[in-house]
């Protein structure tokens, strides 16, 4: 666990110009962790429902087993807790994360935002501010939130009559 908070700091202080490549997905991935750990952690103490739907995402997401999910989780809390803001762990993946694996990222913030039923104002906005620290445009957030919400995406507008006709 030291050895991969270790390798962390150190990409955050250090990035090499191969970091696109090579980084060490223990990076990106305690960073994104840490983001969703933050998300479930907005309005007090994390849920049973929204524990386990954090658990189901990391190992799903990274193709993790449960104990290697559950020290990620470990060490993410301890980073979450030491943060000052969002950007210590957005930064990371901007760099080793292309934009289809920082929009899933944004996907997995509304899916553990919804675990429990309710939507806050405080993890609308955090959701809302890490997608624009991450490059995801507000369309692309909107529809993020709709899909896993369940909503229908909003019909088109309707074509307006060319006046010449």
């Amino acid at each position: 666990m030291f050895d991969s908070l270790r390798q962390f700091i150190a990409d955050v202080v250090s990035p090499s110009a191969t970091d696109q490549q090579t980084f060490d997905d223990t990076g990106y991935r305690l960073a994104a962790t840490a983001l969703l750990v933050h998300v479930i952690s907005l309005d007090g103490e994390p849920t049973a429902i929204e524990r386990k739907k954090l658990h189901s995402l990391i190992e799903s997401g990274f193709g993790l087993d449960p104990g290697t999910a559950d020290r990620l989780i470990a060490a993410a809390t301890l980073e979450e807790g030491q943060a000052v803001d969002l950007y210590h762990f957005t930064s990371v993946i901007m760099r080793a994360v292309d934009e289809a694996g920082r929009a899933r990222i944004i996907e997995m913030m509304w899916e553990l935002v919804y675990a429990d039923g309710r939507v806050s104002e405080f993890e609308d906005n955090v959701v809302w501010r890490a997608a624009d620290l991450l490059g995801i445009s507000t369309r692309e957030r909107v529809n993020l939130r709709r899909r896993v919400a369940g909503e229908d995406a909003p019909a088109e507008p309707p074509a307006v009559a060319d006046a010449a006709t």
